[in-house]
C-alpha cells in the first residue's frame, strides 16, 4: 500500500536487496477516507566517524576521493542514485532515506588527521557526490562547514555538488579558495518548472531560488558548473536549452549532463511517481529509458550508465554540446592546484617531525 506523505517525494518504504522478510503496510483504521496522514518527522543520529575519505576507481568520474557529511538526504529528490546506499544501513532507500539521517559530527576532525598522514598526496576531494552536503540538516550541524575550514587551512583542492542555497553561507570560504585555484562548484538544477520541481525534489530550493545561488556565488569569484542531471527523457529533456541560459545568465562558466539513472530501488520509486504525478508521461519515459538501455531501464555498465546509448541518448548530447557552446559554456572547469597543499601547525602547537 503506498500512502500519500506530504513533502516527501517517495510514497512508500521498500524493501532493500538485502532484507529477508517482506513488510505489507496495511490500513488500521485511524486514518478516513482522503484524510492525509500526519507529516513524517524527519529523524537523525550520529555516526562515529572510522574513515573521512572514500577512495574509488571509477572511470566514468573525474575524481578519485570524496567526503560525505550526512548519509540520507531529506532533499528528498525521488530519483537519485544514491538511495539504494541506505541499505547497508539497514533502513528502506524510500521514506527512510529522506526521514532517517545519519550526521557525521566527528567527519571534520578524522579529515584532518587523514590529511596529516605522512603519506597522503593532495588530489581535488569531492563533496556532495553520494547525499547533498548543504541539505536543511546542515543549518544547525555546520559539519560541512567545519569541513571546509579545514580543507582552507590545509590549501587542498575540493569540488562541491548541491542543490541547496544555504551553500551561499560559505561563499566566503568557497571564494578565498577560488581566488587560488582551490575551490569549484557545481549546482544542480533539473527544471526550471517550478510545479514539477517541486513534485520531484520536495525539500530542495525552487529552481529560481538555485539560480540566485549561482549569482551569488559567482559574485564571490567562485567558477560554477551547471549540473542539468538528471535529464529525464520525455519529462524535461526539452528544457536542455532554457536551463543553461538562466545559468549562463545566472554566472555558471561551465554546464555537464547526466541521463536519468535508475539503479535497483530506485526503479521501483520512480515509476511509481511517475504513475502518481504524471501518469500520461510514464509510459514514454520508460519507453525512452529501454531504447537507450538495450530493453532494460538501467545499465550499469562503465561509460553508458551517465548518458545511454541509441538515438534519442545521441540527440540529447548533441543539443547539450551545441547549447552550451553557442553559450560560452565549457565541459570542464580548469583544474585545482595541488601544490599549495600545506598541513598548517598542529593545534597542540607540536611541529611535525617529517
Amino acid at each position: 500500500m503506498r500512502t500519500p506523505t506530504p513533502g516527501r517525494g517517495a510514497a512508500s518504504n521498500p524493501e532493500t536487496r538485502f532484507d529477508a522478510h517482506t513488510r505489507v503496510a496495511e490500513d488500521d483504521g485511524w486514518v478516513g477516507d482522503g484524510e492525509l496522514p500526519p507529516p513524517l518527522r524527519t529523524e537523525v543520529r550520529d555516526e562515529r566517524t572510522g574513515r573521512a575519505i572514500t577512495r574509488n576507481t571509477s572511470p566514468d568520474i573525474s575524481f578519485d576521493r570524496s567526503v560525505n557529511p550526512y548519509r540520507g538526504c531529506e532533499h528528498g529528490c525521488i530519483y537519485c542514485f544514491a538511495r539504494p546506499s541506505h541499505g547497508y544501513l539497514g533502513l528502506s532507500p524510500g521514506l527512510d532515506f529522506e526521514t532517517r539521517l545519519i550526521a557525521r559530527p566527528g567527519l571534520p576532525a578524522r579529515l584532518e588527521a587523514e590529511l596529516r598522514a605522512p603519506g597522503y598526496r593532495p588530489a581535488p576531494l569531492a563533496i556532495g557526490t553520494n547525499t547533498d552536503p548543504y541539505q536543511p540538516l546542515e543549518r544547525d550541524r555546520r559539519i560541512m562547514r567545519a569541513v571546509l575550514e579545514v580543507l582552507a587551512a590545509f590549501r587542498h583542492p575540493v569540488t562541491v555538488a548541491t542543490k541547496g542555497t544555504l551553500i551561499e553561507r560559505d561563499a566566503d570560504l568557497l571564494g578565498g579558495m577560488a581566488a587560488e585555484g582551490l575551490a569549484a562548484v557545481g549546482i544542480s538544477v533539473t527544471t526550471l518548472d517550478t510545479d514539477l520541481a517541486r513534485r520531484l525534489e520536495p525539500r530542495v530550493p525552487a529552481p529560481a531560488r538555485r539560480l540566485r545561488a549561482i549569482e551569488t556565488l559567482a559574485r564571490a569569484g567562485v567558477p560554477v558548473r551547471v549540473m542539468v542531471s538528471p535529464v529525464i527523457p520525455g519529462l524535461t529533456d526539452h528544457e536542455i536549452e532554457a536551463i543553461l541560459a538562466a545559468a549562463r545568465d545566472a554566472g555558471a562558466v561551465a554546464a555537464s549532463w547526466i541521463m536519468l539513472r535508475l539503479p535497483r530501488e530506485v526503479s521501483e520509486l520512480m515509476q511509481d511517481w511517475l504513475e502518481r504525478h504524471v501518469p500520461g508521461r510514464r509510459e514514454k519515459v520508460l519507453a525512452r529509458l529501454r531504447e537507450m538501455h538495450g530493453g532494460a531501464l538501467y545499465s550499469s555498465d562503465w561509460g553508458r550508465r551517465m548518458r545511454g546509448e541509441g538515438h534519442h541518448a545521441e540527440l540529447i548530447a548533441r543539443r547539450f554540446d551545441l547549447a552550451a557552446g553557442r553559450l560560452g559554456l565549457v565541459r570542464r572547469l580548469p583544474g585545482l592546484r595541488c601544490d599549495l597543499f600545506a598541513p598548517p601547525l598542529a593545534r597542540d602547537g607540536q611541529l611535525a617531525l617529517f
